[in-house]
């Protein structure tokens, strides 16, 4: 619809004004914890006048409190909900059942701001005229997230975008928003004590702040356009720069599917979907050393017509350092050999432990690695659709996490990569795909060496 028309009526059903001003955000924080405080005695109360003694932990996380916190981290959106997801680095295997609760409604709970908020942020960004930048506009968005929201559009010329709308004061609100949460976090019992939480927060801050830089995020897409333009297998779409700001990135539409209805394709088209996948990820990591971190299957589409895998969303794109790499090369070559004693040298190249590290915590640690690399490891193709790899890693997960005297966290860069491949192995368990992922590392795990 022509913006310059009546726009169409929306769905208020899922929308919800993002409180955009410090005190607005602040406000939200502060009747979260009051309202958490008031059901822990509550409850603690209820329990003692029957004769129980409750533990404060036992108080703190019930389900009833991981949906306070997973409701009022949607509503403000921004680095609140952002920083709720990144915290499990969507793998929660080492963080309690609690918190795993509150990622998945995280990701499933995506708001969109009212229209009032959103012509304010189109007036703001492209003048007060902004109709006229456009041949037509829809209002109602095609998707939303932590930090925006998608609109459909066409350019003047004629061209159908996608326009990428980022919620007022998002950007203005990543610091304190952070250590808003993260007091809850910490208050809530959520993670532990002993956890190295300001590192990790520290590393947020700064993701979070360059993925609300738009601008950074089209240089990104032109980087990924240049390494992988010439591979037919992906899309990749195109910036308008024209109509692109730090809070509107504006891109040609593509066209697709959500990846993951790709499930009901036959099986060699979903074992062809995997294999580009995998590939995908040994390139980004041996050969750009250049990833995109975020797993989210929304950041995926495929196209039936041409075969082509659509990759959408450069915000989480971070970039590896050569040893780091070179670490995991050698982590990966050690587990393809059944080398524990290799394995334990490229560990702790890497980072995972240090020589503080007690020989159990080690072995465990060992064990957690193992498990990661089997599919690495098997000859041939590993169906992903007959495995129980994932039960198997979260239970080697949950032994070595409830053990709260090792909290040794790994450089930050592993737990985005951690959670990148954590989301292929949903995507491609959720597939039922079978890969020959030993295969795909070998075509560019020589790119290294060059």
């Amino acid at each position: 619809m022509s913006s310059s028309k009546k726009p169409p009526v929306s769905n208020h059903s899922n929308e919800s004004a993002v409180p955009s001003g410090r005190f607005a955000r602040l406000s939200r924080f502060g009747a979260l914890a009051t309202t958490v405080a008031g059901s822990v005695v509550k409850n603690g109360t209820k329990q003692l006048a029957q004769g129980k003694r409750p533990k404060l932990s036992s108080l703190l996380l019930t389900p009833k409190n991981a949906l306070r916190v997973a409701d009022q981290l949607a509503q403000l959106r921004g680095a609140a909900m952002k920083l709720g997801q990144l915290v499990s680095m969507d793998a929660g295997d080492m963080l309690p059942p609690q918190l795993a609760e509150i990622m998945a409604k995280l990701r499933q709970d995506a708001k969109h701001m009212p229209r009032k908020q959103l012509l304010a942020v189109l007036e703001k960004e492209w003048g007060e005229n902004w109709g006229e930048r456009v041949r037509e506009f829809n209002l109602i968005p095609i998707a939303a997230a932590s930090i925006g929201q998608v609109h459909e559009a066409i350019s003047l010329d004629g061209e159908k975008l996608a326009i990428k709308i980022q919620y007022p004061g998002v950007r203005e609100s990543i610091d304190s928003d952070i250590d808003n949460v993260a007091t809850i976090l910490r208050f809530t019992g959520l993670v532990p004590k002993t956890f190295d939480l300001a590192s990790l927060l520290a590393e947020a801050k700064k993701q979070l702040h360059e993925e609300a830089d738009y601008l950074r995020e089209a240089e990104y897409i032109a980087k990924y356009t240049e390494a992988l333009g010439e591979d037919e297998r992906f899309e990749i779409p195109v910036v308008n720069a024209n109509l692109s700001t730090r809070s509107i990135l504006a891109m040609r539409y593509v066209e697709g599917v959500p990846i993951e209805q790709m499930a009901h394709a036959t099986q060699p088209v979903r074992n062809q979907i995997a294999t580009t996948m995998f590939e995908l990820l040994f390139k980004e990591l041996l050969d750009m050393r250049l990833m995109q971190t975020d797993p989210n299957f929304a950041n995926y589409r495929y196209n039936p017509k041409n075969g082509k895998v659509v990759l959408l969303d450069f915000g989480a794109t971070r970039s590896f350092n050569k040893e780091l790499v070179e670490g995991y090369m050698d982590l990966m070559k050690a587990a393809q050999a059944g080398s524990r004693e290799l394995m334990e040298k490229a560990g702790m190249r890497i980072g995972y432990f240090d020589s503080t590290t007690k020989p159990h915590h080690r072995s465990l640690v060992l064990d957690l690695m193992e498990l990661a690399c089997e599919p690495f490891c098997t000859k041939g193709e590993f169906d992903f659709g007959n495995t129980n790899l994932a039960a198997r890693i979260r239970d080697k997960g949950f032994e070595l996490g409830e053990d709260r005297q090792f909290w040794h966290t790994p450089p930050i860069d592993c737990l985005f990569l951690h959670r990148k491949l954590g989301g292929l192995f949903l995507l491609v368990t959720r597939l039922k795909a079978r890969v020959d992922v030993s295969k795909s590392s070998e075509i560019t795990s020589c790119s290294i060496l060059d």
